[in-house]
C-alpha cells in the first residue's frame, strides 16, 4: 500500500498533526515512509531509502517552495534550489541520525512519548488532553496510534540527539557585544551609477549576430517536451457514494470545539503620534504632550473621525483612523489590552506602544459567540461530504495503482472499472497543458518521472492522478533565424553592459589618480550621490539592497578611500567613495544582550550539529543509484 501519510497529506487533520512534531523533524525535512516494492535509491550503512522515500521526499519539498513562491515558481528556480538533491540528501541525513541515535544509545521512554502528545493542542479539549478525541482523530484519517506514535518517537530522538551533540555550547558577552558592534555599524559613501540602458545606437553587424549565436547556441535550445496519459480520479464523481450520518456530525462537532468559536472582537479608531521605540526621554515626553492636546479635542465633543485625518500619523488617517473590526492577537499587546478593557463609545487615555502614542475610541465590541451544532450542520455535512469524496477518489486510484504495479495494463484496468485513460499533446515545463487545472504542478511532477512507468499516487489539489509518460522530446538548438530577433536583442544587451563598464573603470581610473570625486563625475557627464549612513543588513538608501555593493563599502575606510574595482549591481556598473564610518552606542546592546546571544547560540549550534553530520557522512557507507547519483 502506499504510504498513509502521504495519503492523506492534503488534509485538515494531517496538517494540523505534522505541524505539531517536533521543530527539528521539520528542520532536517519530512521523514520517509517505506515501501517495500518501490525500487532502490540508495543505501545509508545497508538501511534502504526506497524511490517511494524519495518521490514523498521530493514532492513535500516541492509543496513547501511552491507555498513560499506561488506562481512564481518555474522549472529553473526548482533547479536552481536543487530540490532533488535535496529530497535525497533530507532522507539520508535522517538516516544518518537515527543509527546514530541508536549507537548512543538515546531513547525516549513511553511517558515521554505520551507527554508529548499529550501536549499536541490537536489532541486537546479545553487545554487538555482528550484521549477520545485522539483516537476519533486518527481513525478519520485511517492511522493507527502505533503509525502514528512511532514517527513522533523518532522525532523526539532526532532532538535529543541535536541536544546529546550541541548541548553544551555558549556565547559570551564579548562574543554578543562583538556581534552587535558589527551588526550595527554603519557607513555613508558617494556613488556614481552607470546604466547599460544609457548607451543608445548599438547596431551589430550580421556577422557580430551570427558570432554571437554560434558562441551561445546552448542559450537557444528549446525546451524539452513530453506527452503523457494519465487517469484523473475527480473526488465530486464519488459524492452520491458517500453517506455521513448524524453521529459523523456530531461527532465532528464535538472534536473540533475551536473551528466553531467566533473570539470577541472590537471595532474601533485610533489617532497616532509616531514615535521610534527606542527614543530619548524628552522625545517621548513632547509625542505624549501632543497627543494630550488631540485627546482634549475629543473629550470636547470634536469629531474623533476628523482629529484623526488632521492630527493622525499612522497609516489609517486618510480613513479617520478607521481600524475597522479587529481580534485580540491582531494587535500589539499594550493597544489590545486597552481596546479590549473598554466600553463602545468610550475614549481611551494615551497608549504607548512601539509604534508611539495613540488614542482609542471604541465604536463597537462584538462578544464572543460558539456556532450551535444546527447552525453549524450544513457546513459540517459539506466538509465531511468533501473529504469522504476524496478518500473515495484516492481508493480507487491506489486500487489501479496497485493492479498496475503486479503487472496488470492500464488500458484493460480502466475499461474494466469504466474509466477514461486521457492523452496530453507534448508540453514543456514553462508551457503545460491548458486543459488541467493546476498544469504547473501536474507538469513538474511528470517530469521527475521515467518513460513508461506508471507513477504512484498523486494530488494537485483538485483530485487524484496516474501518471505515465508516453514521450519524450529532447531539448535542440534552434535555428538562427527562427531565434535572430531575440539574439540580437542580448548581443545588444551584452554590449550596452561592457560600455558601461568600460566607463565605470576609466572613472575608478581617474579617481586613483588623485581627482575628486565631483570633478570626474561631472567630467563623465554624471552627478553624483550620497547614501547616508547604513548598516551592513540594510537597503543602501536611494539604491536598494545591494550584497556586493555592501560587502566593498564596509571594506572601505579613510586609509583606503576607493574599492579595487568597480561593482555590477542589478541597475548598472557603481563606482563608490568612501564617506564616514560611525559605531554604535552600546547603550543599545544591553537592551538586545539576551536576543543577540540566544541566536548566536542557535546558529553556533546548528553549525556544530552540521559540521558533526557532515563528519558522520563521510564515515559512513553511502551508496546511491547510478540513475539517481547526478541528481
Amino acid at each position: 500500500m502506499l504510504s498513509l501519510m502521504r495519503k492523506h497529506a492534503g488534509t485538515w487533520m494531517i496538517k494540523i498533526i505534522l505541524g505539531a512534531i517536533v521543530v527539528v523533524f521539520v528542520f532536517w525535512g519530512v521523514g520517509s515512509y517505506t515501501s517495500r516494492r518501490a525500487g532502490r535509491v540508495a543505501s545509508v550503512n545497508g538501511t534502504i531509502i526506497t524511490l517511494d522515500d524519495y518521490r514523498t521526499s521530493y514532492s513535500n519539498l516541492l509543496e513547501q517552495v511552491r507555498q513560499q513562491f506561488g506562481n512564481n515558481l518555474n522549472d529553473e528556480l526548482i533547479q536552481m534550489l536543487q530540490l532533488r538533491k535535496q529530497a535525497l540528501d533530507q532522507l539520508i541525513d535522517r538516516s544518518l541520525m537515527l543509527q546514530a541515535a541508536e549507537k548512543f544509545k538515546l531513547t525516549v521512554s513511553d511517558e515521554e512519548l505520551a507527554e508529548s502528545i499529550r501536549n499536541i493542542s490537536a489532541f486537546q479539549t479545553a487545554g487538555a488532553f482528550d484521549g477520545r478525541r485522539y483516537i476519533n482523530m486518527l481513525n478519520r484519517n485511517k492511522l493507527t496510534p502505533e503509525t502514528f506514535e512511532i514517527k513522533q518517537r523518532d522525532a523526539l530522538i532526532i532532538d535529543k540527539l541535536q541536544t546529546f551533540i550541541s548541548g553544551n555550547i555558549k556565547v559570551s558577552d564579548l562574543e554578543a557585544q562583538q556581534w552587535y558592534t558589527w551588526n550595527n555599524t554603519e557607513v555613508d559613501i558617494d556613488y556614481v551609477l552607470l546604466e547599460p540602458q544609457r548607451y543608445k545606437n548599438i547596431e551589430p553587424t550580421e556577422a557580430e549576430i551570427s558570432n554571437y549565436f554560434d558562441q551561445h547556441k546552448e542559450s537557444y535550445k528549446t525546451d524539452p517536451q513530453i506527452r503523457v496519459r494519465y487517469l484523473y480520479f475527480e473526488p465530486e464523481d464519488y459524492a452520491d457514494k458517500v453517506t455521513v450520518s448524524e453521529d459523523d456530525i456530531r461527532e465532528y462537532y464535538e472534536s473540533n470545539p475551536e473551528k466553531f468559536k467566533s473570539p470577541k472582537t472590537v471595532k474601533a479608531r485610533h489617532i497616532l503620534i509616531k514615535l521610534d521605540s527606542s527614543a530619548k526621554a524628552e522625545e517621548v515626553e513632547k509625542a505624549r504632550q501632543r497627543i494630550e492636546t488631540v485627546l482634549e479635542m475629543a473629550k470636547e465633543g470634536q469629531d474623533f473621525a476628523e482629529l484623526a485625518k488632521k492630527y493622525s500619523e499612522g497609516p489609517t488617517k486618510a480613513k479617520g483612523g478607521d481600524l475597522g473590526t479587529f481580534s485580540r492577537e491582531t494587535m500589539v499587546k499594550p493597544f489590545a489590552d486597552k481596546a479590549f478593557s473598554m466600553k463602545a463609545g468610550e475614549i481611551s487615555e494615551p497608549v504607548r506602544t512601539p509604534f508611539g502614542w495613540h488614542i482609542i475610541k471604541v465604536e463597537k465590541i462584538n462578544p464572543e459567540k460558539t456556532t450551535s451544532l444546527s447552525e453549524a450542520e450544513g457546513d459540517i455535512l459539506k466538509k465531511l461530504k468533501a473529504d469522504l469524496s476524496k478518500n473515495l477518489a484516492f481508493d480507487e486510484a491506489e486500487a489501479v495503482f496497485d493492479e498496475s504495479f503486479e503487472g496488470r495494463d492500464l488500458d484493460a484496468i480502466a475499461e474494466e472499472r469504466n474509466l477514461t485513460i486521457l492523452t496530453t499533446g507534448l508540453f514543456s515545463q514553462k508551457n503545460p497543458p491548458k486543459e488541467l487545472k493546476n498544469g504547473a504542478r501536474f507538469a513538474s511532477y511528470a517530469f521527475s518521472l521515467p518513460p513508461n512507468e506508471v507513477s504512484g499516487v498523486q494530488d494537485f489539489g483538485d483530485g487524484y492522478y496516474l501518471i505515465e509518460v508516453i514521450e519524450q522530446v529532447p531539448a535542440q538548438i534552434s535555428e538562427l533565424e527562427t531565434v535572430k530577433a531575440r539574439v540580437k536583442k542580448d548581443l545588444v544587451k551584452e554590449k550596452q553592459d561592457a560600455k558601461a563598464r568600460e566607463e565605470a573603470e576609466a572613472i575608478l581610473v581617474e579617481l586613483k589618480k588623485g581627482e575628486s570625486f565631483d570633478a570626474v563625475s561631472q567630467k563623465f557627464k554624471l552627478t553624483p550621490k550620497k547614501t547616508g549612513f547604513f548598516k551592513r543588513n540594510d537597503s543602501i538608501p536611494t539604491i536598494g539592497f545591494e550584497r556586493d555593493l555592501t560587502r566593498v563599502a564596509f571594506k572601505l575606510s579613510d586609509n583606503n578611500k576607493l574599492p579595487e574595482e568597480v561593482i555590477k549591481a542589478q541597475k548598472g556598473y557603481y563606482v563608490i567613495n568612501f564617506r564616514e564610518r560611525r559605531k554604535p552606542s552600546l547603550e543599545g546592546f544591553e537592551k538586545e544582550k539576551t536576543e543577540i546571544s540566544e541566536r548566536l547560540q542557535q546558529q553556533k549550534t546548528l553549525k556544530t550539529f552540521d559540521a558533526w553530520l557532515k563528519q558522520l557522512k563521510n564515515e559512513s557507507q553511502i551508496t546511491i543509484e547510478e540513475e539517481f547519483s547526478g541528481i
